[in-house]
């Protein structure tokens, strides 16, 4: 199939802001072979989709953009010592928010960009953004004011459905980590003068959100129950839909009504007041919207459920015997003829990475280096330590602080929320399922031995904080156990969104807006987060909370349930936390075993441990200048409307 396709070798906002003081080949450096006129590209139906998935194909994978990537930015995570200084977590840590232009290990930009590409590491947020915004903006045109497709009234309001979507996406995507910006509508040609200024956060996010209404008004809830879905039947699971217009024009006003966009970040020395201080108008309002999206998920409209938490041995996430949508399923996939993760509850995602991508990067990023127990290079993730104890409570609901949790420094890994044990290694959790007793990697690393001064607490080898992670990645991927090698038909894709992120919005937005319930839904708030809670087997909320206290257990299971997929930093920044202690510190877990605890026979969790104490490791000297990105000076020196983000 033949369509328009633009072979730009890089495409930024100076590029599209440049367009009236250069010529117009010099942004769209058209490809001779692949040009093809505007009457083929959108004569029919499948020409149009391959003009739009276009669009889509520019979506980075968060976790496979390039060989080493980091997008967990907030509290939650540090990278090792030494090797990992090169990276965007530890930049972000120092401050060095420019990095995100230069280091191509992140999903944001800082690498050469293709869209039309096939290969994952050719796409970037920032960078494709504006390339997507004016495709989208040709195919509105092409069909609403140009009449240059003809089809049935459901391939028309399907291909607008899309294209509305993907504009409010790329520019809700941009706003997330720069605040407000020009909100493209029209298509700008050769000798066109462009001198949009930019938008406030909450001016453009409207516009945002009317773009996503307006795509929920036209997109199926279901592509399978449609004549252009059952031309591809079973292969739709990637595409947008109604519940994903609806769950982001909801985010959408929910970031919009957050504190710090309606409070303009000001005064953040006194954070703790307005941390939690909404616009209420905007919340109900994102309240709305969420609270539709779920009254047709839970009325079975969608193809849209939340997977199942059942597990045989869940350190291994080995499921129960005939549970064929789990959990795990989410992030990752092995086993499964390389399928694509999310499950059923994926809700919109990036374009895939391909077969065997994963195990060349991302798979080897998440354990012990020493003795290459894992392979490759010398980069780790590793949660830290104070984010662990505040995101992951009690098996009873509460968090571990809470006088009543019963929470025991002493035998700290006993009875935590089930997620817990799913996502966390810690101490004496078995890390190499085969037997390697006679080998060159001791028991310390077979069962991993993190108490203080241990092998395993080596800053550049392994274990800064105590505990290494397995939500995004199995510890079967070792060079014993292999998951990783070809065998393994391993699959990481990480959702941009997913089923469980909307009840907890719903939940926030309803908290913030001073509503029980929204959008004919029959949840509350409270409801909302115990639907989440029942599924993993977890505690109820505490049904006295009210005000801030509801607001911040809310927060703490936003934190615990989306912990490691790439959210945390946009939280902590729109709720005027990143410059507030205690979240601008990340910790190492200190502790010594007690005892001959027999970690072969028994759970590991039944350790006693004495000692249990954190250390400050890193502590974030940030400004109120860190609550947002810079641009590209080069993007902010077209001209005098498009300014830089206050002090860079």
């Amino acid at each position: 199939m033949k369509h328009i396709i633009y072979n730009i070798a890089g495409i930024s906002l100076s590029a599209i802001l440049a367009m009236s003081a250069t010529s117009c080949n010099d942004y769209l450096d058209r490809d001779p072979s692949l040009d093809v006129s505007e009457t083929v590209a959108f004569e029919n139906y499948k020409n149009f989709q391959g003009f739009v998935e276009e669009v889509f194909n520019c979506i980075p994978n968060k976790e496979s953009c390039f060989w080493c990537t980091t997008f967990n930015w907030g509290d939650d995570e540090i990278m090792n010592d030494g090797a990992g200084n090169t990276h965007m977590t530890y930049h972000m840590d120092i401050g060095d928010y420019r990095h995100w232009m230069n280091n191509a290990q992140n999903y944001l930009g800082g690498n050469p960009v293709n869209p039309t590409s096939g290969n994952g590491f050719d796409h970037r947020v920032y960078d494709h953004a504006w390339y997507c915004i004016r495709k989208c903006n040709q195919g509105i045109d092409a069909i609403e004011n140009r009449k240059l497709f003809v089809g049935t009234k459901e391939e028309k309001q399907i291909l607008l459905g899309e294209l509305y979507f993907y504009r409010a996406w790329w520019h809700n995507e941009v706003m997330m980590y720069f605040g407000g910006i020009p909100y493209i509508t029209k298509v700008y040609n050769d000798g066109d003068e462009m001198r949009e200024p930019r938008l406030s956060y909450q001016e453009c996010a409207r516009k945002a959100a009317d773009d996503f209404k307006k795509a929920a008004s036209l997109l199926p809830l279901d592509w399978e129950q449609t004549a252009v879905g059952a031309l591809d039947p079973g292969k739709n699971q990637m595409r947008v839909t109604r519940t994903a217009a609806l769950g982001y024009a909801g985010k959408c006003l929910l970031w919009s009504a957050s504190p710090l966009m309606e409070n303009n970040s000001q005064g953040v020395e006194i954070a703790g007041d307005l941390t939690y201080k909404y616009n209420q108008a905007l919340a109900a309002e994102a309240a709305g919207l969420l609270g539709t999206a779920l009254t047709e998920v839970e009325k079975g409209l969608t193809p849209y459920a939340l997977c199942d938490f059942d597990y045989s041995n869940i350190y291994y996430h080995e499921r129960t015997k005939g549970v064929t949508n789990n959990y795990t399923d989410i992030f990752y996939t092995t086993g499964q003829g390389w399928r694509n993760p999310g499950a059923t509850e994926s809700i919109f995602g990036g374009r895939m990475t391909g077969q065997n991508v994963t195990p060349w990067n991302f798979a080897k990023l998440w354990g012990s280096k020493i003795n290459s127990l894992v392979e490759h290079d010398k980069i780790i993730h590793m949660p830290t330590a104070n984010y662990v104890n505040y995101a992951y409570g009690m098996a009873n609901g509460l968090p571990i602080d809470d006088p009543e949790s019963g929470f025991d420094p002493t035998h700290p890994f006993k009875d935590r929320d089930p997620r817990f044990y799913h996502d966390i290694v810690f101490d004496g959790v078995r890390v190499v399922k085969k037997n390697i007793d006679d080998n060159a990697v001791t028991r310390s690393q077979q069962y991993a031995d993190f108490q203080t001064g241990s092998e395993l607490r080596n800053v550049e080898m392994a274990s800064r904080t105590g505990y290494f992670c397995q939500k995004l990645n199995s510890t079967q991927n070792n060079m014993f156990d292999g998951m990783y090698n070809w065998g393994g038909a391993l699959q990481c894709d990480l959702p941009y969104m997913r089923l469980a992120e909307v009840y907890l919005l719903y939940a926030e937005a309803c908290a913030a807006a001073g509503v029980e319930k929204a959008g004919g839904c029959s949840l509350s708030a409270k409801d909302a987060i115990n639907v989440l809670r029942d599924r993993v087997g977890a505690g109820h909320i505490d049904e006295s909370l009210t005000g801030n206290a509801l607001m911040d257990e809310i927060r703490r299971e936003r934190a615990c349930e989306l912990a490691f997929e790439g959210f945390r930093w946009n939280d902590l920044q729109r709720w005027l936390l990143l410059t507030e202690k205690p979240y601008n510190i990340k910790t190492a877990q200190e502790f010594t075993r007690v005892g001959s605890f027999d970690f072969v026979k028994n759970d590991p969790a039944e350790a006693q441990v004495a000692g249990w104490s954190e250390r400050v490791i890193v502590e974030r000297d940030y400004k109120v200048k860190h609550y947002l990105l810079p641009f590209k000076n080069a993007d902010v020196t077209i001209y005098e409307g498009f300014t830089q983000n206050p002090g860079w």
